[in-house]
Formats: structure tokens, sequence, C-alpha cells
């Protein structure tokens, strides 16, 4: 079995070896929450949002809530409206295998360097929307590539339009509007 860092470097490397065994390993839920956090952390520093240390736990915990959310979504249009031949799949891989697709996070930290963050921030985001895609793939047992893509999209415009939803519910019950939170993937 690998370690962590090994884990967090397959999955950095779009390994599809590395996702299906973190989707077969059901003791690897609690590794990929930590990634989420590790890389959590890791852009919103890369980003300079300033929050300090509670800011940054505050961060980490709506990922992670953020990132179940996502399973959760991945698993029903995955599961449900698009899926393939050989897809047998529960929500638990899928937090394994999105939680380890969050691990080009990590490179996000260097977002704080002058003249090149923004560059990086994309490049990170193109990178952890990649890593999306495989660990799609790989959890839902796809033959096609594109099919995982159209989950990765349909299910970021299905955040993107929840997240409004919940702003906009939060609004008019009196708070302030609440922008969703990006996942812990793009």
């Amino acid at each position: 079995m690998a370690t962590l860092a090994e884990r967090m470097v397959g999955a950095a490397r779009l390994d599809a070896g590395t996702y299906e065994e973190v989707e077969a390993d059901t003791g690897a839920t609690g590794q990929a929450a930590l990634v989420v956090v590790i890389s959590s952390i890791c852009l919103a520093i890369g980003r300079q949002v300033g929050a300090g240390v509670l800011g940054l736990v505050v961060l980490a915990l709506l990922m992670l809530l953020d990132w179940y959310v996502w399973a959760l979504v991945t698993y029903l249009i995955g599961t449900r409206l698009l899926p393939g031949a050989k897809t047998q799949a529960d929500v638990s891989q899928l937090l394994r295998t999105l939680g380890f697709a969050s691990a080009p996070g990590v490179v996000g930290v260097f977002g704080v360097i002058p003249g090149v963050g923004t560059a990086i921030n994309l490049l990170v985001w193109l990178w952890m929307v990649a890593a999306m895609v495989v660990a799609v793939r790989q959890a839902l047992d796809y033959d096609t590539t594109g099919r995982a893509v159209a989950v990765v999209v349909i299910g970021f415009l299905a955040y993107v339009v929840g997240g409004a939803l919940f702003g906009a519910l939060a609004a008019s019950l009196g708070g302030a509007p609440v922008a969703p939170v990006p996942p812990a993937g793009p």
C-alpha cells in the first residue's frame, strides 16, 4: 500500500492506477479528507486570502463540506444521469477519488509569488479539473474520458446553480448574500 505522500503524487500525476487504488481502499477516506484540507489551506495561502489561522480552519471545514456535496452530486449525475455500461460505484468511492483529485491544489501555495500568482492559480485550477476527470472516470468505471468530462462539467454547473440558490435563500432570510465556496477541486 502506498503512503499518503505517494498517493498524492500519483493523483497529481493523473495516474489512473493511483485512483483505482484509492477507490478500492475503504480505509483511505480519512486520507482523502486530509488531502482536501491540505489543498484548501495551500490554495488559500496562494490566493493570499489573509484570513489568519481561524479563517484557514473555517475555509478548510467549508471545503470538506463542499467536497462531500460535490461527491454526492457527482455520484448522482454519474450513476443516474450518465452511467456507463460498467458503472458500479458508491459515494465513498467518489469521496476518496475526488479527495485525492485535489492534490494538485498543494502547488497553489506558490500563488504568492509576485507576477506569476495568477498564472499559477489558473494552472492549478486546470490541473485539478484534469485530476477530477481521471478520478470520476476511474471511480465510475467509464470506458471513455468524454463521459467523465461531461459528469464533471454538469456537476460543476449544478454546484454553481445550487450555491447561487443557497446564497439567494440566505439573503432572503435576512443574512448577507453568500457566494458559493469553490469546491476542493476547481
